[in-house]
């Protein structure tokens, strides 16, 4: 080799060298569900540079400050230097939601090409109230109500399913992340949790859920505000209120390159409008999120509740009408309440085999303990589980035609115990409140959920998109009865099994042109069976019972128009349900279950955004949403009843939403709600309906950064700004007892203020 080859060869290794020296490589990532987002742009002072491929990779050779872009997300601008690995973290642009890419189905994809009907609520729609009670955000959503007599006294219905739930919300399936919070039974308790503590949900309406169990109302799946990385900041809040309002919260977010952990406290206090109202909880929320290398994440996430909450309970018509802030009378003697602590906890890993194939898996633990004296007995609940969920994902190609799919399972075991004892607050002087007498009933349940899936997304063209899923359920459950058998109190143990239900569905998507697309889909749910509805008065488990099922059929369109000004969304929907469940009251506080027909739900759901101004730093824009409900029972007997063709109970005829909401470069903010909601069927016999009524909320703020690393925010409110008299939460086909009238009504809040102040310092 001759010295000119030499050196022109020596020339060229260190120019490879020193590119290598400069390499830049990372990923960019959808910051509250960490899915690669593909073809984000990457420019350099106003320069295209290059785009992420489909997984979301980017390599660079230059040192500088970058900017990422794509539809969908919020513009970033980063500091980047050679040799070393970034995580890009992007956050969702609520004004072009349908660019977002989702994962409620658990196959990541854009928005406007899912073939289901899917809501998602940002940490923006969150921040529009006072993050008190989940009502006010949930009910903007067409095809959801959410009733809230109290705090801690809610029933969240889907498209009329949960609807005749006595109490708390039943029929649809509820996850926090990847962990359950549907117990074995099929009921779901959400509003415990922190509403500051969560950054989106992702809603499924109606049973279109293969990968989430299948539920017939649909799936609520929530996102904990995720861990940051690359940053270090603290956020303090604090706000007060009418009815002794006040709140605390705070945040940590500690971050490095590719590990950041964020903590969040809140304690929460109010008197209440109503006697017997006080309500105490304090919460504690943990999430991180560690990029071990190219293949590896984990994923931890915990939430501890302490709650005590008072309970004024219903009223009946006259009360209502006159003295709405009273308790209930015996619920005031008692002094009536619920003391509970709950748990979650799991943990997530995700590895990629490869750039077509990754593994998610999931274990998770929770507990729930809780003491509730009530004026017909005091109740005693403990319940603990333990999880695992696992899934594949990947890509293929069906000959030239490419295809996303998922296959995996869901094990979930809990064990249940409750025991009733009596309450003898009579038999003390007034103001005593509940005192435990001699127990009552003493059960210990076990129960099984065992949820197989598989669902694949086959891109048919590029503006077809052919999804099909399969869900395979199977519930058991074991009651022991540990109480001493006698006459008055028969054994009530049993074993029961359903039988293994299968659930198809079949979707479809078509992107008529870049901004407009249509969906459709047939899909099968059912809701399982509790053991309260199994036992009969005997003693004996009624093994006839058969779960709720049904077919659901939809077609809609979602897309864009006016320059993506302009956003739409429609659905019309019908939902065939058999095997009713209906809870037969047979005492003050007894309930058996029976299959009573059948019932239909029919109805359309409208949302539509509009951008009036937008820029950097200035926003006015406005959204309406409409439900119209058709919900009548085909076939319905209840006894020696006959409801066949009556409106079906606890669903409103129909719900509007407006809203206006706007900024300013200067720092002035807010919103005006508006919600009408129509009347609501009380009993099935349709002699009884609640008045329609409306609501108007607003709030105004502002926002100022008073040093670089330094922001300050002030807020007021007002709820019910017209002082409207109306029922917020109703008690369908209340009994009266001892010549007592029926306690129907949950009274809501009459005018209220809230206001306060969050302040943001980042290190």
């Amino acid at each position: 080799m001759t010295r000119k080859h030499f050196v022109t060869l020596l020339s060229l290794f260190s120019l490879l060298l020193s590119f290598a020296q400069q390499s830049i490589k990372g990923k960019v990532v959808d910051v509250v569900n960490g899915t690669p987002i593909p073809l984000v742009t990457i420019s350099l002072n106003n320069n295209l540079v290059t785009a992420c491929d489909t997984e979301g990779n980017f390599t660079l050779n230059k040192e500088g400050y970058y900017q990422f872009e794509v539809l969908g997300y919020k513009v970033k601008k980063m500091q980047l230097v050679s040799s070393k690995y970034y995580i890009i973290q992007l956050v969702m642009d609520p004004s072009q939601l349908d660019e977002v890419i989702v994962s409620a189905s658990q196959i990541p994809q854009r928005l406007k090409k899912a073939t289901a009907a899917i809501a998602v609520v940002s940490s923006n729609d969150i921040a529009r109230s006072n993050t008190l009670n989940f009502d006010k955000t949930l009910n903007r959503i067409p095809g959801i109500f959410m009733q809230s007599g109290a705090l801690n006294t809610n029933r969240i219905t889907i498209r009329g399913i949960g609807a005749r739930t006595p109490f708390g919300t039943s029929k649809i399936r509820a996850y926090f992340k990847d962990i359950p919070l549907t117990n074995g039974s099929g009921e779901t308790n959400i509003e415990d949790f922190e509403l500051g503590s969560i950054s989106r949900f992702e809603i499924i309406k109606g049973a279109a859920s293969s990968i989430y169990g299948a539920g017939l109302g649909g799936v609520i799946r929530m996102e904990p505000e995720t861990s940051f990385l690359d940053q270090t900041n603290f956020e303090t809040e604090l706000s007060m209120g009418s009815f002794g309002l006040f709140k605390a919260l705070s945040k940590v977010n500690v971050g490095s390159k590719h590990s950041a952990i964020k903590a969040i406290y809140s304690h929460t206090s109010s008197d209440g409008y109503r006697e017997n109202n006080n309500y105490q909880r304090e919460t504690f929320t943990l999430s991180s999120d560690h990029y071990l290398n190219k293949k590896n994440q984990l994923t931890f996430f915990g939430s501890f509740v302490d709650l005590k909450a008072f309970i004024p309970s219903s009223i009946n018509e006259a009360t209502f009408l006159n003295n709405p802030e009273v308790a209930a009378f015996t619920w005031k003697q008692a002094q009536g309440y619920e003391d509970a602590n709950r748990l979650i906890a799991g943990i997530s890993w995700s590895h990629d085999y490869t750039s077509k194939l990754k593994q998610f898996t999931s274990v998770f633990t929770s507990f729930r303990d809780s003491y509730e004296p009530r004026p017909f007995n005091i109740l005693t609940e403990k319940t603990s589980a333990i999880g695992l969920r696992s899934r594949l994902l990947g890509q293929g190609n069906l000959g030239n035609t490419p295809f996303q799919w998922t296959l995996g399972g869901e094990l979930f075991r809990d064990w249940y115990a409750s025991a009733t004892f009596e309450n003898l607050y009579e038999d003390y002087p007034p103001g005593t409140g509940s005192v435990e007498g001699d127990k009552l009933s003493d059960f210990k349940e076990r129960r099984n959920y065992f949820n197989a899936f598989a669902e694949a997304n086959i891109e048919a063209s590029k503006d077809w998109t052919i999804s099909f899923g399969l869900n395979l359920n199977q519930t058991g459950y074991t009651l022991t009865d540990r109480f001493p058998v006698s006459t008055e109190n028969p054994d009530q143990s049993g074993r029961y099994t359903y039988k293994t239900i299968v659930s198809p569905k079949l979707g479809m998507s078509y992107l008529i042109n870049e901004n407009i697309s249509m969906f459709s889909s047939v899909s099968h749910g059912f809701s399982p069976i509790s053991s309260n509805e199994t036992l009969l008065p005997d003693g004996q488990l009624n093994t006839d019972l058969k779960p709720e099922t049904g077919w659901n059929y939809e077609i809609g369109s979602r897309g864009t128009f006016l320059k993506d000004r302009m956003q739409y969304s429609v659905s019309l929907f019908r939902l065939a349900l058999k095997n009713l469940l209906v809870a037969q009251r047979t005492a003050q506080d007894q309930y058996i279950g029976i299959n009573a027909g059948k019932t239909r739900h029919e109805g359309i759901e409208l949302s539509l955004s509009y951008d009036w101004l937008k820029s950097e730093n200035t926003s006015l824009n406005s959204h309406i949403s409409y439900t119209r409900n058709h919900f009548t029972f085909l076939e319905f007997t209840d006894d020696t009843n006959n409801y066949s063709g009556n409106d079906l109970t606890g669903v409103p005829s129909h719900v509007f939403n407006a809203l206006l909401d706007f900024d300013t470069p200067f720092g002035l903010y807010g919103n005006l709600n508006y919600q009408q909601v129509g009347q609501i069927p009380i009993t099935d016999s349709n002699s009884l309906y609640t008045d329609s009524y409306g609501l108007a909320n607003f709030k105004m703020g502002f926002k100022k950064a008073l040093f670089k690393s330094f922001k300050a925010n002030i807020y007021f409110g007002l709820n019910n700004i017209f002082d409207t008299d109306y029922a917020s939460q109703i008690l369908t086909n209340a009994v009266g007892f001892g010549g007592s009238a029926p306690r129907y009504y949950y009274p809501g809040n009459p005018i209220n203020y809230f206001t306060g102040f969050n302040l943001n310092y980042s290190f």
